[in-house]
């Protein structure tokens, strides 16, 4: 089983992503036309505290039309390691700089209509930086116990899937590095 792509018609071009419009071949001899958001991919960043606090940032989405609770996040530049941009987004959005970063994953966000790959890391060993957020960013910065955040997952508190991830991910790393 089997399909290749055999064209592509740019749609729509944004700031943030592109969407195209692809032709697919399928084994059978069938065509099908899929939408695509074609997206550079992103960073995030769970950070841990050294009494087991996650730093989260709150902040204004249009999608929820209201207040989310995330991990930090930022899109990648072109030819960005990934790496670079999760420490550039940690201490842009929350002023902190990690001893240590470890990858947890890299994921598409949603395989189902956009390319757009998240590479997902912990920080640990934070030291103070220096905050300096976008010009469009208006973000509260706070910290739960890691247990609270993913109970809030659970109430619906947290609603962001990086973040579910992230703090899933991170709990799991740390319950069982004991």
């Amino acid at each position: 089983m089997g399909a290749k792509r055999i064209g592509r018609k740019e749609v729509y071009k944004g700031k943030i992503f592109t969407i195209v419009q692809d032709e697919i071949l399928f084994d059978d001899g069938s065509v099908a036309q899929w939408d695509l958001v074609v997206h550079n991919g992103a960073s995030a960043v769970v950070p841990i505290t050294e009494n087991k606090e996650v730093i989260l940032v709150k902040q204004y989405r249009n999608a929820k039309d209201g207040y989310v609770l995330e991990i930090p996040a930022g899109k990648l530049e072109k030819g960005e390691d990934p790496l670079e941009c999760a420490k550039r987004e940690l201490e842009e959005e929350i002023g902190f700089k990690a001893g240590r970063m470890t990858k947890i994953c890299s994921m598409f966000t949603a395989v189902g209509f956009s390319d757009e790959r998240l590479h997902l890391y912990m920080a640990e060993q934070l030291q103070v930086g220096k905050q300096n957020l976008d010009e469009d960013e208006y973000i509260e910065v706070v910290t739960y116990p890691i247990t609270k955040a993913v109970e809030m997952i659970f109430k619906g508190e947290i609603c962001d899937s990086k973040t579910i991830a992230g703090l899933l991910a991170v709990e799991n790393l740390l319950r069982y590095s004991k």
